[in-house]
């Protein structure tokens, strides 16, 4: 069964440097034709079904000294036909970094960029106004695109106040989208909350194929309510590579045109209607490859979907 490298070296018309050196996928002019690609709710905007995060390895690669890697990453995003990036202040140096390497590539403007507002609550579970309105201005500053494409409340912190100052900046045309993010189950009842009261163009989440409690309620009421949904942790960080560590992938994966454990997963999540975007991290340029050809060819049926939940379980 064809492996994770494997796969790439198939891929790619120019061979394994092309996933090493996006440079040369560049070059070659190797951007798929048909990407998947999901609208956002309530408009005829597109966006490719799978993008990029920033948390994990992307996040302590660009707090080092090196951060070249990361440059071959956001190449591979591109030459791929990726758009959607997604970051945070709180990643350490990821929006910072990743804000540089985009104007040096000269692609700010082609990247959906997803950033969040996270100033933690003070005692009294109040955020502090001014310190949540200076770090968004930070935000503008290191993504240098304006309007910024969506910004969103992290880990439900202090709706009301933060909520509010991305509702001013939606009106004012500063941001165009907002929304609000947990991956934290016991924020799960407060986040469907937020949902039903406040006007959210997207929420951020945590869905795996063995992490389903959001197809209980939260993705039913994110189709009702017409607001986007992009998903986090679609691999349950390291969780189901551990589970698949040494398993070969199952030959009827090809039915859906999964070659890899990654577009297996990914293909997974991605077909569950109410997702729009899945941005799993990663700091190499081989896995953002990788990962985008989940974006491509068939996604699985409900059927399907219900044998790759129980083929995992087995294992």
């Amino acid at each position: 069964m064809t492996t994770r490298r494997e796969y790439l070296k198939l891929s790619l018309a120019a061979g394994t440097a092309l996933a090493i050196n996006p440079k040369l996928l560049l070059a070659a002019g190797d951007r798929p034709a048909s990407l998947i690609t999901r609208a956002i709710p309530g408009t005829s905007e597109q966006l490719p079904v799978v993008g990029l995060g920033s948390s994990a390895t992307f996040s302590r690669m660009a707090g080092s000294a090196d951060a070249s890697a990361l440059r071959a990453v956001l190449e591979a995003l591109h030459a791929q036909g990726g758009r959607v990036f997604d970051t945070a202040p709180s990643y350490g140096a990821s929006e910072e970094v990743a804000g540089e390497l985009a104007r040096e590539l000269g692609v700010t403007e082609s990247i959906f960029w997803a950033t969040k507002l996270n100033v933690a609550p003070r005692s009294g579970g109040k955020a502090d106004e001014a310190q949540a309105r200076a770090q968004l201005q930070s935000s503008f500053e290191r993504i240098g695109k304006r309007p910024i494409d969506l910004v969103q409340v992290h880990n439900m912190g202090d709706p009301d106040t933060q909520l509010g100052i991305l509702k001013e900046h939606k009106a004012a045309g500063r941001v165009r989208y907002m929304g609000i993010t947990t991956t934290n189950a016991p924020q799960y009842a407060h986040l469907e909350q937020v949902m039903r009261d406040e006007p959210l163009d997207f929420i951020g989440v945590d869905y795996a194929i063995d992490n389903r409690t959001m197809e209980e309620r939260i993705f039913p009421l994110a189709q009702d309510k017409g607001i986007g949904v992009l998903v986090y942790m679609p691999f349950g960080r390291t969780r189901l590579w551990e589970t698949v560590r040494g398993k070969p992938l199952p030959a009827w994966a090809a039915e859906f045109d999964a070659a890899t454990w990654g577009q297996f997963f990914l293909k997974f999540v991605v077909s569950h209607p109410a997702v729009t975007v899945a941005t799993p991290a990663t700091s190499q340029a081989r896995h953002m490859v990788d990962n985008m050809g989940a974006a491509r060819g068939r996604l699985p049926d409900e059927a399907m979907r219900q044998r790759m939940i129980a083929h995992v379980a087995s294992l």
